[in-house]
């Protein structure tokens, strides 16, 4: 694991245009469908885009005598998001009922857990650049179902409702009011949505609803962050309005940008800012009202009397934790160790987990800068130009990997393995039998490069004058010769075998 105490904190971030100076101060609480087929209480299938009502069990339609039953797996994908953060596991957690009405929440309530959390206190490190990063606290990860979806865009006059996602597993994760600008947020979901994908525990989603964010802004004096850090008092925070839904990374930093300045106005024309809810409309690039911000005594919450507290063993938290796979911060500080890679190609690289995968098949027995430049600069270059994903790459790591090691052997050169890449990637094929085939294997018999440098000087006396007094001139006669050969003459050769017969 990366250790955060080497990082140097952030600034936090001040609202320019103010009549004085501002700070921000935001927290989250994001929203991720867990990574499961089948629902948190019912066994209706979580598919994404089916027949609207289609994935309806009688217990979420909320059939009279219908009871929940927990499903396990769900209850494991919690456990295994919150050992990735960091996070304390509660062996004894319980469910509760949020009491609302929503024409998409059959129940009338939601079941949720408010008072016993599955998951306690964890934290996660959001790199802000070179040597700079920030910890976020989290403070829980709780599990509740999802209510279903209106729809009010097929009919003029009517609303339509689809339960479909009513009562999909979500975990809410709460992070402490760590974070201090619209970047550094976007920052904290995407490091939040990499884990998640890493673990299998949530797909990230963000176009299909399956993680989105609820943030939370206020603005306060400098120095009033710190005292809050010594007292944990909130009042020193100001008074904070929610954004909900929030499910797209540059979205997120545009509604915080501006609820900051809204707020900010507010205050120094002598108003108040109200607590409340507010929705962020990103074709005007405002936020709106949307009701007054809701406490817990306004849902009225009270145990769930449908469901028993949730017991768990440490030894089935132990062995959950002895399956977890290799996590990002981890992944990239053994690229840079054990390939000699940078942070940032590191980065890069370990950005997904089946790039990181990837890369090490290329990887394998060869040189590691070297297969990470052929697949950022080559491989991902083509891919994203073409709108494609590594799942959908025509090359495979096996013959990335043979292209590579190609190279380090020298028996192609830079420029032939990019005409070679372009043959496997258009038309596939055994890398090492193509080079055989067509007669692509680089030239490396000395007395061939040294009769085409004798032609070459003994043509051009001018340039070997000019080069004998500028040696820089020299690489003219290294591009003739590679030129000559058809780009099969090692270049290493053909440097030393010029700066020899120059007397350079």
């Amino acid at each position: 694991m990366l250790d955060h105490l080497a990082y140097k904190a952030p600034e936090p971030k001040t609202i320019a245009g103010a009549k004085s100076d501002w700070e921000l101060v935001i927290g989250l609480e994001v929203h991720a469908q867990v990574a499961s087929n089948a629902k948190l209480f019912s066994g209706a299938s979580t598919t994404f885009g089916a027949e609207p009502n289609s994935n309806v069990a009688f217990v979420d339609a909320a059939m009279p005598g219908m009871l929940p039953v927990i499903n396990e797996f769900c209850v494991a994908q919690a456990v295994r998001t919150g050992l990735g953060l960091k996070a304390a596991i509660n062996l004894v957690s319980a469910f509760d009922r949020k009491n609302y009405f929503y024409p998409d929440l059959p129940q009338g309530y939601q079941i949720s857990q408010l008072y016993h959390p599955i998951v306690g206190e964890g934290e996660i490190i959001v790199d802000m650049g070179p040597g700079v990063a920030r910890r976020v606290r989290i403070e829980r990860i709780h599990l509740e179902q999802d209510a279903g979806k209106s729809i009010h865009d097929m009919d003029p006059n009517m609303s339509f409702v689809d339960l479909n996602r009513t009562g999909v597993a979500l975990m809410e994760i709460v992070s402490r009011p760590d974070i201090r600008g619209p970047e550094e947020a976007a920052a904290y979901v995407g490091k939040l949505r990499q884990i998640l994908r890493y673990l299998g525990t949530c797909d990230g989603n963000m176009q299909n609803g399956n993680l989105r964010a609820d943030v939370n802004v206020s603005v306060c004096k400098p120095g009033a962050y710190e005292k809050y850090q010594e007292t944990q008092d909130f009042s020193h925070l100001g008074t904070r309005c929610e954004i909900k839904n929030m499910n797209s990374m540059r979205f997120i930093q545009q509604a915080i940008d501006y609820e900051a300045r809204r707020q900010i106005a507010i205050i120094e024309d002598g108003g108040s800012v109200v607590q409340e809810t507010r929705l962020y409309d990103p074709d005007k690039g405002e936020t709106r009202s949307m009701r007054s911000k809701e406490e817990a005594h306004d849902y009225r919450y009270f145990p769930s009397p449908d469901l028993l507290p949730i017991v768990i063993e440490q030894a089935w938290v132990d062995a959950i934790a002895a399956a977890m796979p290799e996590l990002p911060d981890e992944k990239k500080a053994r690229f840079v160790t054990a390939f000699g890679l940078s942070e940032y190609d590191a980065g890069v690289l370990t950005a997904e987990a089946e790039n990181a995968a990837y890369f090490e098949k290329v990887a394998e027995g060869t040189d590691g800068k070297l297969a990470a430049n052929w697949v950022i600069n080559e491989l991902f270059g083509r891919l994203k130009k073409e709108g494609h994903d590594i799942t959908e790459s025509p090359v495979s790591p096996e013959q990335l990997g043979a292209i590579v090691r190609l190279i380090k052997s020298g028996d192609i050169s830079g420029k032939i393995a990019k005409d070679l890449f372009e043959i496997v990637y258009t038309e596939g094929g055994d890398p090492a039998k193509i080079v055989e085939e067509r007669g692509m294997k680089q030239v490396t018999d000395l007395g061939a490069i040294e009769a085409q440098v004798d032609e070459i000087i003994a043509a051009n006396p001018a340039q070997v004058e000019k080069a004998r007094q500028n040696p820089k001139l020299a690489g003219w006669f290294t591009g003739q010769v590679l030129k000559a050969s058809g780009g099969k003459a090692n270049p290493a050769a053909v440097n030393e075998i010029v700066a020899r017969k120059l007397g350079l």
